[in-house]
């Protein structure tokens, strides 16, 4: 038996407020890497209000963010790491969100104009699309 003093605790969990600074800090270097505007970052994080977007923009550290948008970022977030995977030359990958795209969930539009509709099913689509084409679940 092991005594207590050596035996090993789980970390604890990260807070809300870890979990919202980290994910927004991953966002904003995504949004530079893929040209994105104001507005559309805007809307692929839920449509804050603009001082609160700039709010956290400025100051990630104190922002505890809902559900809904903690579970855009970590679409985001997957969307990003799924690029970097199928697409190992960084450009191409950061510019593979504005190209016309000719699969069925696209219709000709880019992968970014199927996220910018606003609504978490929208990134869920395109983080499924990745997934299936780089042959995990989907």
């Amino acid at each position: 038996m092991q005594h207590p003093a050596t035996a090993r605790q789980a970390p604890p969990k990260p807070s809300s407020r870890d979990l919202s600074a980290a994910g927004l800090r991953a966002f904003f270097n995504i949004a530079r890497d893929w040209g994105l505007s104001t507005d559309e970052q805007m809307v692929l994080l839920g449509a804050p209000g603009r001082s609160t977007f700039f709010k956290w923009k400025a100051a990630p550290e104190t922002a505890d963010l809902k559900r809904d948008t903690l579970e855009r970022l970590s679409y985001l977030l997957g969307i990003y790491k799924a690029l970097q995977i199928l697409l190992p030359a960084v450009a191409a990958a950061d510019a593979w969100v504005k190209k016309p795209n000719s699969a069925p969930l696209f219709g000709g539009r880019s992968a970014l104009d199927r996220m910018l509709g606003g609504n978490v099913a929208d990134l869920v689509a395109v983080r499924q699309y990745l997934d299936a084409r780089r042959g995990g679940w989907a």
